[in-house]
């Protein structure tokens, strides 16, 4: 990948426009003793980053990308719509002017994937996003722990929705998966799709609960199998978030879900992911075990917040030569 093809002229921001996963009856068959080695899911993705290493312009071709694919986000207890507005505004400008005129951008499209809020956010970002094209996406449904009744979660999908979201990010009941009561879990999910109307559904497994990767790659395919457009790793609160062996798993698990249903799922690992180097580790992930489409943001999301500051610095070093300070560019 060079600098040129990541800035080809693609779809920008197609999740509204992709064909939906219908999702399927529940099928145990597809899960219900899978084996997932752990050793040997933890040896693929090491020797994965071990053995890549790209530099100069087609590092920057692979941070250009990762932008296209951020989910810019901001989920703390004193946000409010400043700090939304300023989050938007980087989302429409990720780069500073003398970055995209030294990489030779100026004219192409470049923001992020999409702007990840709460519900009671979602009015803002999207008046401050008219117009773009970039989609807004909320965390609903008691989000981060989900352990509200159901009722209520579908009626926070709702009212997301009516504000003008146009993805929604559920967290599921983890207490299904740890009992194995995967028709509880199916049924749960199905009517969030249901209230999602023709907002897109990615579902938060919050992996760092899930206790085994057999119930990891179980939980990704009922997931899908309920109708999921995404499967994500983590609501960012949990102790252990996004890790390249989990994402192995759910990448496999949604591999298997296109070979057995012909419908691609995207994927989004979320949480502890800080650095330009993370941003290139996932890409890579994806790009071996799917394929190019999936370097695109219908079909892959990073979610993230201060992964775009240092991307944005290891950017200008290429084109300067130079590290500068933090405080020379603008914050998210």
């Amino acid at each position: 990948m060079t600098v040129e093809s990541a800035t080809a002229a693609r779809p920008a921001h197609t999740g509204s426009n992709t064909l939906r996963n219908p999702g399927m009856p529940l099928d145990r068959a597809m899960f219900e003793g899978h084996a997932v080695n752990r050793s040997a899911a933890e040896r693929r993705t090491a020797s994965l980053t071990a053995r890549r290493s790209v530099k100069k312009q087609w590092q920057a071709a692979w941070l250009i990308n990762a932008i296209r694919c951020i989910d810019l986000t901001t989920l703390a207890g004193d946000d409010t719509a400043d700090r939304v507005r300023r989050l938007c505004a980087k989302a429409r400008q990720p780069l500073a002017p003398h970055i995209v005129e030294e990489l030779g951008l100026e004219g192409t499209p470049l923001t992020t994937g999409a702007v990840c809020v709460y519900p009671t956010m979602v009015p803002h970002a999207v008046k401050a996003l008219r117009g773009t094209g970039i989609p807004v996406a909320s965390v609903a449904t008691g989000f981060p722990a989900g352990l509200m009744p159901l009722k209520l979660r579908l009626e926070e999908i709702r009212y997301a929705v009516e504000e003008g979201a146009d993805e929604i990010d559920i967290v599921i009941t983890r207490e299904y998966v740890l009992n194995g009561d995967w028709q509880a879990l199916y049924d749960e999910v199905a009517q969030m799709r249901d209230a999602c109307g023709q907002a897109h559904l990615k579902a938060i497994l919050a992996t760092g609960d899930l206790q085994t990767l057999r119930n990891v790659y179980s939980a990704s395919m009922v997931a899908m199998q309920a109708g999921a457009d995404f499967i994500k790793t983590s609501t960012g609160k949990e102790g252990v978030n996004a890790t390249l062996p989990v994402s192995l798993v759910m990448v496999r698990a949604l591999r298997d879900y296109l070979d057995a249903t012909g419908h691609r799922i995207g994927f989004k690992p979320a949480g502890g992911m800080k650095s330009a180097k993370d941003a290139m580790n996932w890409q890579f992930l994806m790009k071996e075990e799917m394929g190019r489409d999936w370097l695109r943001p219908h079909l892959f999301r990073l979610g993230a917040s201060s992964m775009l500051g240092d991307i944005e610095r290891q950017l200008e070093h290429y084109v300067t030569g130079r590290y500068s300070s933090a405080s020379r560019l603008a914050l998210a």
